[in-house]
């Protein structure tokens, strides 16, 4: 009995803290309560008691939220808590690498660690565009990239940045992991690196 005490003790302290969580994720983009009932289709009133912690979210309340926000749901309901400078890397699988997320911040750039397996995918350049901009970073192992008319390697230390409108491909061609830091961002959306400032003679 006490055990489910617990259980529901732990649960009302995430509960509760999703409440807060909203109100920051909202204002970090700007939006009012207007334009997110408008896009959540969720009414203001609703959101406000959301926001206050007077409504207690539920799941159909919380996708269109962490959609509107740009979170995933665990993001929304597990994340530190407000103020937390700390980030818990989640990792996850998509076609066949392995990313860890290195940043919350909802919109704009976001940065991934990448590592490609062993001699992966094991196939002809197949490049593919989308929208977009990227920066990579060569952590360790070395990296094929195909970039337009280019196909070059990269070792440690090395960067690559380009538009993704110009189609390109990733290959790992030794059989050790590539691990890469990423960045990417919205189309237009660059980095900007500063030099250091030469010295006065």
């Amino acid at each position: 009995m006490a055990a489910v005490e617990d259980d529901e003790s732990d649960l009302d302290e995430v509960l509760h803290a999703v409440g807060p969580r909203l109100r920051t994720l909202r204002q970090q983009r700007g939006a009012t309560l207007t334009e997110l009932s408008e896009s959540t289709g969720i009414s203001i009133s609703t959101l406000s008691r959301l926001e206050s912690g007077q409504r207690r979210p539920t799941l159909e309340l919380l996708l269109p939220l962490a959609r509107a926000h740009q979170v995933s749901l665990d993001e929304l309901v597990d994340a530190p808590p407000t103020g937390d400078p700390r980030v818990r890397l989640r990792s996850f699988q998509h076609h066949g690498s392995t990313y860890i997320q290195l940043s919350r911040r909802p919109g704009g750039l976001h940065a991934f660690k990448q590592i490609i397996p062993p001699e992966f995918p094991g196939t002809e350049p197949d490049p593919r565009t989308h929208e977009g901009y990227d920066w990579i970073y060569v952590l360790s192992g070395r990296l094929r990239l195909v970039l337009g008319e280019h196909d070059v390697i990269l070792t440690p230390g090395e960067v690559a940045e380009f538009d993704t409108r110009v189609p390109h491909w990733f290959a790992n061609p030794d059989p050790e992991p590539v691990e890469l830091l990423c960045l990417f961002g919205p189309q237009g959306e660059r980095l900007h690196v500063r030099a250091r400032p030469t010295r006065p003679a």
